[in-house]
């Protein structure tokens, strides 16, 4: 079993800074995860305390069921592949992949096996002779990889490892790592700020924010039912737009609501609502459910609006307009004829409204 646990873990630096206040995680064994947030919330740092490159300031950090705070890192049975890459340039590829094993001593002929097996599976057969040099971004990455692999660990640990790499790169080597923990069936744990390679890699994601986490769930969970203001802020692309509204009684409907804003209002019979008649609320609205289409109309729930910027991205248009004190962004069919500067009807799918509270930025609705 190669699970890892949590168990109110805190870090600190100089018994003065705390980066992690009280971290409570459990991540299951095989699992892929993704420890995701805006820098400096702790991500990396708690990926460094499970490779044991930084000391734990208090709690229990288990591998299986193995307390493992005091163990060194080369005895944890992890391996970790670096943003920077971190081979060696006077070294062959063969020799980066291999050079792990040969330290422990395993025989050549294992080596051998291990690094072949490996290069066949991330495709670098041809290019165990080069020095990393030679290769390109995505190749040393690959090469990275591959020297973790080799050693067949119970525990992956992966710090940002696509950062360097172009766009198309990126969406290649997201693939690749993904196919490689389906093959593998082997713990990973991945760390970036990018929430598009989170949604698209992890079975769960972390979410983290001032070291602490903010939800823990799947990437369907995250997206629809966002637990509080940031999560539902910095999952999604682009961001959900957020207005200030407030929850009235719909006039001759017993039980009935309106989510009110300029002249917009969004019928709901949704009983949550029902302690925030009068006040005000956050309102959320992805920009996939901003829509051109007459059949999302229902009574006055839409927005009349002048189009600040229209950004063409091939098969979608992105609109952005200023309403009742708020910047929103629409994402619209690119058959959407409109442009900077021409008015514009958008309905709000009333099935697909986020409600927060003012205080507490706590979910209300999803």
């Amino acid at each position: 079993m190669a699970g890892i646990k949590f168990e109110h873990i805190v870090k600190s630096y100089d018994g003065e800074v705390t980066v992690i206040p009280d971290l409570n995680l459990e991540i299951k064994d095989k699992e892929f995860v993704v420890l995701v947030g805006p820098s400096g919330c702790g991500k990396s740092t708690t990926l460094r305390m499970i490779a044991g490159l930084e000391t734990i300031t208090g709690g229990r950090l288990y591998i299986g069921d193995k307390v493992i705070n005091a163990v060194p890192p080369k005895d944890r049975d992890i391996a970790m592949v670096f943003q920077n890459y971190a081979l060696y340039p006077h070294m062959s590829v063969y020799k980066n992949m291999a050079f792990a094993l040969d330290l422990q001593h395993v025989d050549k002929k294992e080596i051998d096996q291990k690094v072949h097996d490996a290069a066949k599976m991330l495709g670098l057969e041809e290019y165990l002779d080069r020095k990393p040099k030679a290769l390109s971004g995505g190749q040393r990455q690959r090469v990275a990889l591959g020297r973790a692999l080799v050693r067949n660990p119970s525990v992956f640990l992966l710090d940002e490892p696509l950062s360097n790499l172009d766009a198309k790169l990126r969406t290649e080597m997201r693939s690749q790592i993904s196919k490689l923990h389906k093959k593998l069936g082997t713990t990973f744990v991945y760390v970036t700020h990018d929430q598009i390679e989170a949604m698209t890699m992890g079975d769960r994601i972390c979410v983290m924010n001032a070291g602490e986490v903010q939800q823990f769930d799947t990437p369907r969970a995250l997206y629809n039912n966002p637990c509080n203001l940031f999560v539902a802020g910095f999952i999604g692309s682009p961001q959900m737009n957020f207005i200030d509204a407030v929850v009235e009684k719909a006039e001759g409907s017993e039980g009935k609501y309106e989510v009110v804003f300029g002249d917009t209002r969004i019928p709901s019979d949704r009983e949550e609502l029902a302690p925030y008649v009068g006040k005000t609320v956050v309102l959320g609205i992805r920009p996939d459910d901003l829509h051109v289409e007459k059949e999302y109309i229902r009574g006055k729930n839409t927005i009349k609006a002048t189009i600040d910027l229209d950004e063409m991205m091939g098969s979608e248009t992105l609109l952005y307009i200023n309403y009742a004190g708020a910047k929103l962004i629409a994402k619209t069919p690119s058959t959407v004829t409109e442009e900077t500067g021409d008015p514009i009807e958008l309905a709000v799918n009333p099935d697909k409204i986020h409600i927060f509270d003012r205080d507490t930025e706590e979910a209300v609705l999803n």
